[in-house]
């Protein structure tokens, strides 16, 4: 009996291994209690308190995301007092001060916290989907053919707005399905679908520049700041798009949780417990290439946060997706965040560009993950 459980339990991912003990646990003590003919499933103290301790972690990310958002509206070039910021927010103060905080920094400000989230969570959901580590809406190539599909709207279709979107979830979606694709047909590896990532990315990234060549000198200053991905100029239109979609990836992985613990723990696993391993596939591709298309249309192609954010959320919260899915939406909207008064306060006036700060956080790890064989 003991060897057979022991041989359950072989090749099980470690990402899984939480998962696998809840659900056996609660299997095992669910049929000593019908045994026993009782009728509820209590959980044991040591879980109670380990979920307790990460739900309380999880109130701590979001107090620091406030904090940072106080900071975020003091860095800058004109020197704010923090009453001079509470004042203008409050609409005590007009003038200059006011025009500031509604025009300039707190819709920047916002427009972090929304991407971040939205980046993040298309990661995470990436990650658990295609049961590879180092996959993210930039590393697989969806970010680009957001990019790509928004450059030739306006050069070719010189079209402006919420039809830019179309075109970036056309070439996101098309990155996205031809990844899913290959991974079904030819039974990929996750190294493998990586590498079929770096070749959509070359390919659409070859396209932006084939575009760019073509293109005037207003429509080239207008793929150029896709390309270098950025929160400066965000609309409240545009946040108000993005944080819908993002709402909508929140709400659709927070809906799958368990589905996707179950997916941690193997296909064949999942299957078993009844979950269609496929359709979820389909569902997160399209969900993703959504939040992707909608974040590059508006903001541009800002790489690795979608890297980042879930694999810190999984060192500090584990596999269990209940809690894993709002810690992963918390940590991008910290980190782009960061990352974004971080460029202001060391350029000053208009900041670097957060694609790039992003891009210098996020090869390190990408290599140390290569390095580590993706465990």
């Amino acid at each position: 009996m003991h060897e057979a459980k022991r041989e359950s339990h072989e090749g099980v991912p470690k990402g899984a291994e939480v998962f696998a003990f809840v659900a056996f646990s609660f299997f095992q003590d669910r049929i000593h209690g019908i045994s026993h003919h009782t009728v509820e499933y209590q959980p044991s103290a040591f879980f109670r308190k380990a979920v307790a301790r990460k739900i309380w972690l999880l109130l701590a990310l979001a107090a620091l995301c406030l904090l940072l958002v106080v900071v975020s509206l003091l860095v800058g070039a004109y020197h704010l007092s923090p009453l001079d910021v509470l004042k203008a927010l409050l609409g005590a103060k007009s003038g200059k001060q006011e025009i500031l905080i509604w025009n300039i920094r707190f819709p920047r400000t916002v427009a972090s916290l929304v991407v971040g989230a939205g980046l993040a969570v298309s990661g995470l959901a990436l990650q658990s989907i295609l049961r590879n580590p180092l996959a993210s809406p930039s590393t697989l190539g969806i970010s680009q053919g957001a990019a790509f599909g928004a450059a030739v709207s306006v050069v070719v279709f010189k079209l402006k707005y919420l039809s830019i979107a179309v075109f970036a979830f056309g070439g996101s979606l098309f990155a996205a399905m031809t990844i899913l694709f290959l991974g079904r047909l030819k039974r990929l590896t996750p190294e493998s679908i990586i590498l079929a990532g770096v070749a959509l990315s070359s390919l659409f990234s070859a396209s932006t520049v084939l575009i760019q060549y073509l293109a005037t000198e207003t429509e080239l200053a207008a793929i150029v700041f896709w390309t270098f991905g950025d929160v400066a100029r965000s609309s409240w239109r545009e946040i108000g798009a993005t944080a819908f979609v993002t709402v909508f990836a929140l709400v659709f992985l927070y809906l799958k949780a368990w589905d996707l613990m179950a997916v941690e723990s193997g296909e064949e696993a999942a299957k078993g417990l009844g979950v269609s391993v496929e359709k979820l596939r389909w569902q997160g591709m399209a969900a993703v290439a959504v939040v992707a298309s909608v974040a590059t249309a508006f903001h541009g192609v800002i790489a690795f946060v979608g890297l980042i954010a879930p694999h810190a959320a999984r060192r500090i919260f584990g596999a269990n997706y209940t809690l894993l899915v709002p810690a992963t939406a918390l940590l991008g909207a910290l980190l782009l965040l960061g990352a974004d008064t971080a460029g202001r306060a060391i350029i000053g006036s208009g900041g670097l560009p957060v694609g790039v700060i992003t891009s210098f956080m996020g090869a390190p790890l990408f290599l140390y993950l290569l390095m580590r064989g993706y465990r």
